[in-house]
């Protein structure tokens, strides 16, 4: 078997690396917090102030979400499966060095819901 037949190394990207390495073996976030496809991501600037080395996916995210972003999107702007951007977000959220928003919770306006039901009920 040539090394090229290996099947951990792609002619055009280089060496593979598969998902599970990306997270050490982990399939769960740290504080089993589940993320929503919809939920929003938010770098805070901070730095981390446990023991805590941010790995290039980590850096990734952190880039990516210097403006808010849904978890689906990062896991597509990273070419990662979800469950493996979710792990790589339950480390940084644990280290606070990133804010999440359920969308649920971005919609409290009574009267907007309303409106939606209404509009909902009349098709």
């Amino acid at each position: 078997m040539s090394p090229r037949d290996d099947g951990w190394t792609d002619e055009e990207a280089g060496p593979v690396a598969r998902p599970y390495m990306v997270t050490g073996g982990r399939t769960r976030p740290v504080g089993e917090r589940n993320f929503g496809l919809i939920d929003i991501v938010v770098a805070t600037g901070s730095e981390p102030h446990r023991a805590f080395s941010p790995g290039p996916e980590h850096r990734h995210i952190l880039d990516l979400c210097q403006r808010p972003l849904a978890v689906a999107e990062l896991s597509a702007a990273m070419k990662l499966p979800l469950g493996v951007v979710s792990v790589l977000l339950g480390d940084l959220l644990y280290e606070d060095l990133i804010n999440v928003f359920r969308q649920a919770q971005m919609v409290t306006d009574r009267g907007l819901l309303q409106k939606v039901l209404d509009g909902l009920n009349a098709i």
